[in-house]
């Protein structure tokens, strides 16, 4: 049996405990506890709440660790996941467009799960890039307008988005890196910078740290990333393009939210429990 301990424990954890049934049912994978900032807000789960205080005694329980907490929480607690030699499956991928978090995340001992989130064609996009065949690689992000209203936003700007009309047609609110796209936009642009890591180019098996830090950092500069306001759009809409020597890669996602939490991608889940299966596999 395989100790499984979240991080977080909103829609993405309770979806990814639901498609995870039928290991859990069979004895094959056991939720040893989650790390949550309040556990008085959780209920009363199966299995143990942990304050982030006490992350030291969650890992000592767990073979694996699950991160779906959201970018903030990923910095915080990731390092300290992969420094203990745990392996961490990380959702919140946006933590690595982060200087402090990118080189610990990458340090080891424990080993760096990236999952995919809410997109996909990573095995055809990666074949490409370690071939040197991707110059170019860009990411346009449609989503509801009032999924995209911020905190850092103008009381006018967030009213804009508020009030958005299919009539005014698409906004676009940002365009540029994903290291810039996720200080703005923190909670939907996770798939950018996962689309960063899986358009890495090719290093040796034994590429230093400082070699794979800088990988990572080029292949982040390279993505161009375009966040639209849609009044009109019922899914978020994300169209990934990259082209090169290898030619021209198109790849169109349309997501139905998370049944648990309409804000959320259904597909991150579904994402992150591939991700747990194949980890088990070895």
């Amino acid at each position: 049996m395989t100790n499984v301990l979240l991080l977080g424990h909103g829609a993405i954890a309770h979806d990814l405990i639901r498609l995870l049934s039928p290991e859990i049912s069979r004895g094959e994978v056991h939720i040893c506890g989650a790390v949550v900032r309040d556990p008085s807000k959780h209920g009363d789960p199966a299995y143990r709440l942990y304050v982030a205080e006490r992350l030291d005694e969650a890992l000592a329980e767990a073979d694996v660790v699950v991160e779906c907490a959201g970018v903030a929480a990923a910095r915080a607690m990731g390092p300290k996941v992969i420094a203990s030699g745990r392996d961490l499956i990380l959702t919140s991928v946006g933590a690595l467009a982060h200087e402090d978090a990118r080189r610990d995340l990458l340090g080891g001992p424990g080993r760096l799960v990236v999952t995919n989130g809410a997109i996909g064609g990573f095995d055809a996009l990666a074949a490409a890039a370690q071939a040197g065949g991707v110059d170019e690689v860009t990411l346009r992000t449609s989503k509801l307008a009032r999924a995209l209203v911020q905190p850092w936003m103008s009381e006018a700007e967030a009213e804009r988005l508020e009030m958005l009309t299919e009539a005014d047609g698409p906004l676009e609110l940002f365009v540029g890196t994903p290291t810039e796209a996720i200080k703005k936009f923190p909670s939907n642009v996770n798939v950018s910078v996962a689309l960063a890591w899986a358009t890495q180019d090719l290093l040796p098996k034994d590429a230093s740290l400082a070699d794979r830090v800088a990988n990572l950092e080029r292949a982040l500069e390279r993505v161009q990333v375009t966040i639209v306001a849609d009044a009109a759009a019922t899914l978020s809409e994300h169209l990934i393009r990259t082209s090169g020597r290898a030619g021209t890669c198109e790849f169109h996602f349309l997501n139905a939210p998370s049944p648990t939490n309409p804000r959320t991608s259904g597909f991150t889940a579904m994402s992150v429990a591939r991700d747990l299966r194949e980890w088990l596999r070895g």
